[in-house]
């Protein structure tokens, strides 16, 4: 019998409750990406007072109880009463959606924020909200639970009238998010990544959790300094930052830029201090802009002769560190989560501003664009050599009838959902794995010693490398400009490696490559880690894994500690045979894989952590192990 479907069945979700059904339509998901969110949306707030100049100071406190304060010196969120809705205006801000002075020009002149619903959606989504308001000599508080009001809008005290500013505290509701303990290093990401977008502000983060830990993030250089900081892990080409700074229709401009000795272009857009992962028509302008400015300057001093082909911008851009920042007062962006700015008059605004200062910066300084353009010339060269080596690949696939690589183990399902792929080091390790496979489902393409780092090679050597391309050939979507994820020949990408330094250098090479050639691979959730078991325990003819020494510890106390029991320490996949291999580390129903996953909205930190533990430099690789290590767990060295 079918369920009744009349006119009553259709709900009406009164005030916050919509956002309390559907959370992921407001901050994007309710793992710990959307909790870090609510933080991020109620700082935006603040940051939004110190743009329109009302704030210098905005403290982050995570409590104890896992609870989340923020406090800023602004102006404090009016109080007085909205008489639209007959309620305090800051029991509308965090009670109604699509409520704040963003709306309508009069309270903010450019603003950040989740199109107006950031303070409601946090208040939706916590088991308590308290907000504290100072305003007028007055403080006034209010507390909400999972979004009602809880006591009405009380002046709890006074205060010198010229000390203002909004404090909030809340407690993320722990029915509606996966995870609900908040990570120090996310924020610390985000919030220094905010400071550098607002120079002058100060931003502290403090956590009072068992860890006790606390920076404060402040920078008199704005995204001149954002530059210095990505760019420490490599050796820039020339001292100077180039900057450039202006204002029109409305748009405000600010651009950083410096190139390394890298191969890697690294750019990043803004938007009103939001990142815009996908680009838009700021980075479209920024990019046009630079191409022409500098084919022109090449031209007009003859660094490349008039008949000899234009620098591509792929070129000029090859080891750059850039950051493309646009205020404007009304944003447009496409898709929910600000992905891409759509806004043209952002393109124009950059093009123009960018072209005029940047064309004044190399006449009067031709060290530097003989500098930048010489690179430029040398990547020009590598792309060219590398186009032939991936024609000569074609010419070759096209005539063997696109032949996989020799010493991959193919399976026979030919539906990518089904199938998956094993990376697998060493070819002892290699030959376990290709007898214990699922020969249906399951493809092994065994590695010989470590691959390329890809973090100090060009194009043309990457496709020159005999381990790269038989993953490229195996994968089937092709890298960099010509990727095509509709072609990939397997849902899964398991890279599996010993359980020690050497194999977790190998899988960071491996995922070094992944992250720079492929990344929407990542981004997608089709990269895996294995892994294997570092103890094998026999007692009585009954076998146990291990995959830590806590565990070890756990499964010798359950079943005792005497001389019956056999404890051996896999020092590789190879010692494994191929039983074991598929019982602890392929079988489907019983091993453990980790998802490889990537916040977009850190990506600069991410760009910067693949820098730092591949690049040249030594200084910042060590600085930032010894910044980690004492947060990391069960390291096996």
């Amino acid at each position: 019998m079918s369920a009744e479907y009349g006119g009553d069945q259709i709900q009406i979700l009164e005030g916050l409750e919509a956002v309390r059904k559907r959370p992921g339509m407001y901050i994007g998901s309710t793992s710990a990406r959307g909790l870090h969110h609510l933080v991020y949306e109620i700082v935006d707030n603040a940051v939004d007072e110190a743009l329109a100049g009302f704030c210098d100071t905005i403290e982050v406190k995570v409590n104890a109880d896992n609870s989340v304060t923020v406090i800023d010196n602004g102006r404090g969120i009016p109080t007085g009463i909205n008489h639209k809705s007959g309620l305090p205006a800051v029991e509308v801000v965090f009670t109604v959606l699509h409520a704040g002075g963003k709306f309508g020009g009069g309270g903010y002149k450019v603003s950040g924020g989740l199109h107006g619903v950031g303070a409601s959606v946090v208040n939706a989504l916590s088991d308590w909200l308290i907000v504290e308001v100072r305003r007028e000599g007055k403080i006034h508080e209010q507390r909400y639970e999972r979004g009602r009001v809880v006591t009405p809008l009380t002046v709890i005290g006074e205060c010198d009238p010229n000390e203002t500013g909004t404090k909030v505290t809340f407690l993320p509701d722990g029915t509606i998010f996966e995870e609900t303990v908040f990570d120090y290093g996310v924020l610390k990401q985000r919030l220094r990544e905010m400071a550098f977008l607002t120079k002058n502000l100060r931003i502290q983060l403090k956590d009072d959790r068992e860890e006790k830990r606390e920076d404060s993030f402040h920078y008199e250089g704005g995204i001149r300094e954002f530059v210095s900081y990505l760019n420490r892990s490599n050796q820039p080409l020339y001292e100077q930052i180039i900057y450039c700074e202006g204002t029109r229709d409305d748009v405000y401009v600010e651009v950083a830029m410096q190139h390394n000795d890298s191969y890697t272009e690294s750019t990043y857009g803004f938007v009103n201090n939001i990142t815009t992962p996908e680009g838009g028509t700021h980075i479209v302008g920024f990019r046009n802009a630079l191409t022409k400015t500098f084919n022109a300057y090449a031209k007009k001093n003859k660094l490349i002769k008039e008949n000899e082909q234009s620098l591509s911008g792929e070129d000029i851009r090859e080891g750059m560190t850039a950051i493309v920042s646009v205020k404007l007062p009304e944003p447009q962006f496409e898709g929910q989560t600000k992905q891409k700015l759509g806004n043209s008059e952002a393109r124009g605004a950059v093009d123009s501003i960018v072209s005029s200062q940047l064309e004044i910066f190399l006449e009067q300084n031709p060290a530097v664009a003989k500098n930048i353009i010489e690179k430029s010339v040398m990547a020009q060269r590598a792309r060219e050599a590398a186009r032939k080596a991936r024609d000569l690949t074609r010419r070759k696939s096209a005539l063997e009838g696109m032949s996989l690589p020799g010493k991959l183990a193919d399976c026979s399902d030919k539906d990518p959902k089904n199938c998956e792929i094993y990376i697998v080091e060493g070819d002892s390790a290699g030959g376990s794995a290709k007898t214990a496979r699922e020969r249906r489902t399951q493809a092994i393409l065994p590695l010989r010693g470590k691959i390329l780092n890809v973090e100090k090679a060009r194009l043309d050597k990457i496709y020159a490398n005999a381990e790269i391309k038989a993953m490229i050939t195996a994968f089937g979507t092709g890298i960099h400009e010509e990727f095509d994820i509709t072609k990939l020949r397997y849902d899964k990408i398991i890279i599996m490696t010993d359980a020690d330094v050497d194999g977790a250098h190998i899988s960071t090479l491996l995922l070094t490559f992944l992250y720079r050639f492929m990344p929407d691979l990542i981004r997608e959730g089709h990269v895996y880690l294995a892994k294997p078991p570092l103890y094998k325990l026999e007692k009585n003819k009954k076998v146990w894994y291990a995959y830590s020494d806590e565990e070890l510890s756990n499964i010798l106390e359950e079943v005792g500690r005497d001389q019956n029991n056999k404890i051996q320490r896999y020092k590789g996949l190879g010692e494994m045979d191929a039983d074991q291999l598929w019982e602890t580390t392929m079988d489907p129903k019983q091993r453990i894989l980790i998802r490889v996953t990537m916040d977009e909205e850190t990506s600069s930190e991410l760009d910067l952590t693949f820098t730092t533990l591949m690049g040249d430099k030594v200084e910042p690789r060590r600085e930032f192990i010894e910044e980690n290590a004492k947060y990391v767990k069960n390291l096996d060295v």
